[in-house]
């Protein structure tokens, strides 16, 4: 039982940090200014991009928060999963 609230918790803090990310990065796209190189103005404006000369980066640059938040996502999915096929 202990190992379960530590997988539901540790999925949801995952969850809820990947999912603050993408909100923020929604939020702030129609703001966005910036040229973007790429596909999608709203991973540019989560991810950012390089910086050419004197130019301004216009993004949030939240690549590595969304990326904690999917492995913890994933850490505690497989902690729930693990105790699931257990018993």
């Amino acid at each position: 039982m202990k190992r379960v609230l530590i997988g539901g918790f540790v999925m949801m803090g995952g969850i809820i940090i990947a999912a603050t990310v993408i909100l923020a990065g929604a939020i702030y796209v129609p703001d966005s200014t910036s040229w973007w190189s790429g596909r999608s103005k709203f991973w540019f404006a989560i991810i950012g991009g390089e910086q050419y000369g004197d130019d301004v980066v216009d993004s949030l640059f939240l690549g590595l928060p969304l990326i904690i938040g999917v492995i913890l996502a994933l850490v505690g999915l497989i902690i729930l999963g693990r105790e699931y096929y257990k018993k």
